[in-house]
């Protein structure tokens, strides 16, 4: 299995390069499991295609602002993206510079002093030199981390369009961006007609941009990154399964927590509560132990989270679906349209 197997044409004037402006107002193309058909909704469908009994389950985790600028002490210009928040003083970061620091080198950021203590792989390990916290940090000069196909500066307005209503556990540097689509009138119309809402948290690494290495796909492996999936959700799931009712994964990352809360040793395919790391990698030929139906942007060629979709639809239906979505002018990626697939 090669990722040139996931491959397709995606059109530069495609790719979303801002929010509409009105979250729910994204187009929406439903795509049937059982013999690939489609057709062309609006998001605003959700509410005729969900009904009493089903569950949509969202990602919970909050966008932080992890995009850093600053200067080492020779002046060196240096970006600094945050992947992960070791402690109050600390963090783990990807550095982007014309040279790589060594250990001990001084970033300025503003008033702040960071200081490379160690480096493992792609990530480094900085430390605040004076007392300050990462929070304070972020809070001054943080800046959204944008997805590397968007290309513009961040403004105001991405502050709160590049993270979902609900958002509330702080430690995302990327967005789980199905939810994006979702605002207050949207939830309220189908909580009327007897959809209910659950939550996982599955803090997004921006190692969810990395590219698949050349051969066999089969033996790579993904970022880790941290979930929770608690015990009175899976007690709902449970419920609501045996009820009748659908589980709809709102997103790539609810399907990989909750598939891989499925997957722990001695789960056996049933939901148990899980915290802790994934890397799960699902692909075409895995299997699906939760999810029933899955909302979904549209992804990059060759991307992992193609071909996760390719595991729950099938690749030929996925990339039929594709090649209908760029003709028919959808909006792709972060902040593009949408996907139902059921």
């Amino acid at each position: 299995m090669d990722k040139r197997d996931f491959d397709y044409h995606l059109p530069e004037a495609r790719i979303a390069q801002r929010p509409l402006d009105t979250r729910s107002a994204s187009r929406l193309l439903q795509l049937a499991r059982a013999d690939g058909t489609l057709t062309d909704r609006a998001i605003a469908d959700l509410t005729a295609l969900l009904g009493p009994g089903d569950l949509l389950v969202f990602n919970d985790t909050r966008v932080i602002a992890a995009r850093l600028f600053g200067h080492k002490a020779s002046g060196g210009r240096v970006e600094v993206m945050l992947e992960r928040i070791l402690d109050s003083g600390r963090l783990s970061a990807k550095i982007r510079s014309n040279k790589p620091p060594r250990t001990d080198t001084r970033i300025d950021i503003g008033d702040f002093q960071l200081r490379v203590a160690a480096r493992s792989g792609e990530l480094y390990t900085l430390e605040l030199t004076a007392g300050e916290s990462i929070s304070a940090l972020l809070d001054a000069h943080g800046h959204v981390p944008l997805p590397p196909y968007i290309r513009r500066d961040d403004t105001t307005t991405d502050r709160s369009r590049y993270q979902t209503v609900w958002a509330r556990y702080d430690g995302a540097v990327a967005a789980p961006t199905a939810g994006l689509h979702f605002d207050r009138p949207l939830l309220d119309a189908l909580a009327e007609r007897g959809v209910s809402f659950d939550y996982v948290t599955l803090h997004v690494g921006s190692g969810t941009y990395q590219r698949l290495r050349e051969g066999d796909v089969r033996t790579q492996s993904l970022h880790a990154e941290r979930l929770e999936v608690a015990a009175p959700l899976c007690e709902r799931i449970a419920t609501v399964r045996a009820q009748g009712g659908r589980v709809i994964a709102v997103g790539t990352t609810v399907v990989r927590s909750l598939e891989s809360a499925a997957r722990q040793p001695g789960h056996e395919g049933e939901l148990r509560p899980f915290s802790g790391e994934t890397a799960l990698f699902l692909k075409p030929g895995d299997d699906f132990h939760v999810v029933d139906a899955m909302l979904t942007n549209f992804h990059e060629p060759q991307s992992s989270l193609l071909m996760l979709v390719s595991a729950f639809a099938g690749r030929e239906s996925v990339l039929a679906a594709y090649d209908h979505a760029i003709r028919a002018e959808y909006r792709f990626l972060s902040y593009g349209d949408a996907m139902f697939i059921g």
